[in-house]
């Protein structure tokens, strides 16, 4: 009990501490830490800027995929092949979504959650998804494109690995811990 107690306090303390320590040691360095802030906050405004129309192709192409009725096709067509090892079908949607879309991926694994229960296996592998993975396509398209960076080369090779990775591990351990 300590030791949640512990991390609780951790927890509540840690971003307000770095808040203070961070420009504090700033100003102990002689950085003019409020010019600075300004000046790193007008470069992001920038970089949200120039980012914008990536944003929304990424966002179109999504949309496309999820209304022409795409994922629930592949979803049938592979959903037989991963009931194999024992992933649900009612997750694979969210296991396809995941690298294309945080926000369309939080609205499915809430929805499981809603649907069968947060104590459920699919809940619980819902929830370890969503932290095993990430959002390949987005942070590509995102983090790439805000710095001109044109040939993706292995980055969504290495991403998309990432990913299927994320999903056997999260697969393998609800299946040790809660089955």
């Amino acid at each position: 009990m300590m030791l949640i107690e512990g991390l609780t306090l951790v927890s509540r303390w840690a971003i307000p501490s770095l808040l203070l320590v961070i420009p504090l040691l700033g100003y102990l360095k002689r950085v003019p830490v409020y010019q600075t802030f300004v000046e790193g906050a007008e470069e992001g405004f920038y970089t949200a800027v120039k980012i914008i129309p990536y944003l929304v192709a990424m966002m179109v192409a999504i949309g496309v995929f999820r209304a022409s009725g795409a994922m629930e096709m592949l979803a049938r067509v592979i959903g037989p092949a991963l009931n194999l090892v024992g992933l649900p079908t009612d997750v694979l949607p969210l296991a396809i979504m995941r690298p294309l879309s945080g926000s369309a991926a939080l609205g499915l694994a809430a929805e499981l959650i809603a649907t069968h229960g947060p104590d459920s296996f699919i809940g619980r592998l819902a929830s370890t998804m969503q932290g095993t993975t990430d959002t390949t396509f987005f942070v590509l398209t995102i983090y790439f494109g805000s710095v001109g960076i044109k040939n993706y080369r292995h980055s969504v090779a290495a991403g998309l690995l990432a990913d299927v990775t994320g999903l056997i591990v999260s697969l393998y351990i609800c299946t040790v811990l809660f089955k």
